[in-house]
């Protein structure tokens, strides 16, 4: 795939080399549109080491991530599965993205979407949830067809809400 910059993308999935390069987007993108979210002393714990060991763990446990690539260089990742229950929410549809970060230098390429695609089939009915006050990603996703049911969690570890929305 060619992202809109001209940068050729590759999509494929996650190896346990790529616990390094997943870490470092999870890491980086949650600073990116987290950090006027969450207070100062969350990011003493929530370190690119600690992305990196949890990533380790994951994939060497098998976890199915699809990666995006440009040049080389890990840019964005995606995870999707079967509908969970979040906090006192039943699931409302068989399957959920249960994550999409992109590197912000790649926000506008098309490349968020070639990974929401590959792990989602365009029309699929399914779910996420999102944080309340990400206006960008809750575009983007209302874009693909999902829009709020309603529902509504606050991870209390995080002091952070978060909106389901469903196709």
């Amino acid at each position: 795939m060619r992202a809109e910059t001209g940068e050729s993308v590759v999509l494929r999935a996650a190896t346990p080399g790529d616990a390094a390069g997943c870490g470092y987007v999870h890491h980086t993108s949650w600073v990116e549109t987290y950090s006027d979210l969450l207070p100062a002393a969350h990011w003493e714990s929530d370190t690119l080491e600690r992305r990196i060991e949890t990533w380790r763990r994951w994939l060497d446990a098998g976890a199915e991530v699809t990666v995006a690539e440009v040049r080389g260089r890990v840019v964005g990742f995606s995870i999707a599965g079967t509908g969970r229950q979040v906090g006192e929410h039943q699931p409302v549809r068989d399957h959920e993205l249960y994550s999409l970060y992109v590197l912000a230098a790649h926000h506008g390429t098309g490349v968020g979407q070639a990974l929401l695609d590959t792990v989602l089939t365009p029309g699929t009915p399914a779910q996420l949830w999102v944080a309340e006050s990400n206006p960008r990603a809750r575009r983007f996703y209302e874009r693909n067809g999902f829009l709020p049911d309603g529902a509504r969690f606050v991870d209390e570890h995080l002091n952070l809400a978060e909106v389901r929305q469903v196709r």
